[in-house]
């Protein structure tokens, strides 16, 4: 797991002027916003002003004209009845811009996750990063949604309550401005250790979702294993750490969120009330009631955005510590190989070379070395070796995977790294030994959304790597159906849709990584034709574990701990007497002892 950093003050202040960037595209519609909202501020004003006036000018003496009287109370119901539709629309307005800014930020960070590198996803769960994608853009859209918007608005009428204060005592304003820095001590009290609070909860939920995933991805091996206590054990304890975090938060905010400022209201409403008292003592007739009760109920309503912006002082602290994790992600620079954006190279003849290719994941420990060779346009090659002999990462490289940095890869002569990635992709099948299908139909599994191919071309292809016979039995035939990761299919079956899939996009170059190592004999042998066919006119590499697959090869490469030790067809192998030889006198001894057991 990631290690938490704790956010300063300065890291929170970059955070929230990157969030804020997001609201450059919407400048109209927040200048919109916001006249809403001063109209809004001025109808909340103006009510107990209007009273005021009613009290200590008619009321106070005993003198009630009736269209005087009229048409204050017609303002007041105006006021009040226009401030329920402005705002209406300016909560509307402002939702509609947060949601907009989030819509935009979940692209950009499902866009960037897409660019990342290979070796960022064998280092990071895939738990955490839906996390990021998820969990924590949705706290960043209740910021913007309920936090943003209360604390401009609460600023605003925080601003006029002041100005109406100073309008009806200002001696009086000046002392509650005295409020102001017992308010910014807890307001900054509550952001130190919060921010450090929130920051570990939001760790834990990621752990939660990561061990989530991976156990739901592995139910089956956990099941068959009786390994049910020992993960319900684990996940137990990532979620009473989660407990723990959270029970950090509710004492924080029980102490400094709405108690505190409760407190700071008392004291402020009896500083009040004393002046008046006091001041009335001195002062002929006493007091106008209408000032007194106009500043109580502006002292009321001064605290009432004071106490929803510490309550949303919570949903902002986790947003902000949702954002930095989203940022780091979106930051991340493990990006995919770099590539051109268009390809110079046309009319492929897919001859293949590596030139002294050197590889490492980690940087210190070379997987392959000094890899050497050359597929001629319609050739098949095959890979063979014990498990970590480097066949895969052969693969991946030619597949830019990964970025190597020692050594050449060329097609037609011109390095891999001058061809655009589409370009590559296009003229390349890849048939994996666990093919992966999406959630949909058959159909759309074979198509993968590619207009160009028509439905007449996705039976040819079913029916070319003998797929079409089950497919046809289906109740719904090609749109029958895939549930996801394709479970309600045998292995077999999942691999002939894989290899329809690769024979409908018809590549220049067929990549083949175990690609029957999951079928059983009798359906191996239905589609060893097809695979043959397949091949022709097509260069291909193919990784194989049973040697019987790959006899017909042009090359069979042998490789042992990154490097070829043998290379030549099935018969020259087998004369040298090497290590082909003995893969193959062991798989055979093995395939002869099964059949004499059976």
């Amino acid at each position: 797991m990631e290690q938490q950093q704790t956010l300063t003050g300065k890291d929170q202040w970059k955070v929230l002027k990157r969030l804020l960037s997001y609201t450059v595209p919407f400048k109209k519609p927040i200048a919109l916003a916001f006249v809403l909202l001063l109209l809004m501020i001025g109808g909340e004003v103006a009510g107990p002003f209007l009273i005021k006036i009613f009290i200590d000018d008619y009321l106070t003496p005993g003198i009630f004209p009736f269209q005087e009287i009229a048409a204050l109370a017609s303002a007041f119901i105006v006021i009040q009845f226009g401030n329920v539709f402005i705002t209406y629309f300016q909560l509307l307005k402002f939702q509609q811009i947060a949601l907009n800014i989030i819509q935009q930020l979940r692209i950009d960070v499902f866009k960037h996750v897409q660019d990342l590198g290979a070796s960022y996803f064998d280092k990071t769960p895939a738990g955490s990063i839906v996390s990021r994608v998820t969990n924590d853009t949705e706290a960043i859209k209740e910021m913007f949604v309920s936090v943003l918007v209360g604390f401009i608005q609460s600023a605003f009428l925080l601003v006029g309550i002041f100005i109406a204060m100073f309008i009806l005592n200002v001696r009086l304003a000046f002392f509650c401005l005295l409020i102001l820095p017992v308010l910014f001590v807890i307001i900054r009290t509550y952001r130190k250790y919060s921010s450090v609070f929130y920051q570990d909860l939001r760790e834990r939920l990621s752990q939660l979702n990561a061990k989530l995933a991976e156990s739901i991805s592995g139910m089956g091996i956990i099941q068959v294993f009786r390994q049910e206590q020992r993960v319900s054990d684990e996940f137990g304890d990532i979620n009473q750490q989660h407990y723990r975090a959270g029970m950090k938060n509710i004492k924080i905010d029980g102490l400094l969120l709405r108690p505190a400022i409760d407190l700071v209201y008392i004291l402020a409403l009896m500083l009040v009330l004393s002046y008046f008292g006091f001041t009335s003592l001195d002062i002929a007739g006493g007091i106008e009631v209408g000032v007194l009760y106009a500043f109580v109920q502006y002292l009321d309503r001064f605290f009432e955005p004071i106490n929803q912006v510490m309550q949303r002082l919570s949903i902002f602290q986790q947003a902000i510590v949702a954002a930095s994790r989203v940022f780091k992600l979106m930051d991340h620079q493990e990006l995919s190989p770099a590539h051109p954006e268009k390809s110079v190279h046309h009319n492929p003849e897919a001859k293949i070379e590596f030139k002294n290719v050197t590889f490492s994941y980690d940087g210190q420990k070379d997987v392959l070395k000094n890899i050497s060779f050359t597929a001629n346009p319609g050739e098949t090659i095959a890979l063979v070796g014990h498990t970590g002999s480097g066949k895969s990462s052969i693969i991946n490289l030619f597949m830019r995977f990964y970025e190597f940095e020692k050594g050449e890869i060329l097609i037609d002569g011109h390095s891999i790294k001058s061809y655009a990635i589409e370009d590559l992709r296009k003229k390349t099948g890849l048939v994996l030994q666990d093919p992966f299908l999406f959630y949909g139909s058959i159909s759309s599994n074979i198509r993968l959304f590619n207009a160009d191919i028509t439905d007449q071309e996705i039976r040819a292809a079913s029916e070319f790597v003998q797929a079409h016979h089950f497919i046809d039995q289906l109740e719904d035939g090609y749109e029958h159906k895939v549930v996801e990761r394709g479970a309600a299919f045998s292995s077999g079956q999942r691999q002939l849709i894989a290899f329809a899939r690769t024979i409908a996009s018809n590549p220049d170059i067929l990549i083949l990584d175990e690609a029957t190592a999951n079928i059983d004999t009798e359906t191996e042998e239905a589609i060893q034709l097809a695979l043959k066919k397949m091949r022709e006119g097509r260069t291909t590499i193919a990784i194989a574990h049973r040697l019987s697959t790959i006899q017909d090869a042009d090359q069979i490469l042998v490789l042992h701990q990154g490097e070829i030790v043998e290379r030549g067809n099935h018969q020259e192998l087998l004369k040298l007497g090497g290590l082909y030889h003995k893969m193959y006198l062991l798989q055979n001894n093995k395939a002869e002892a099964m059949e004499e057991t059976l």
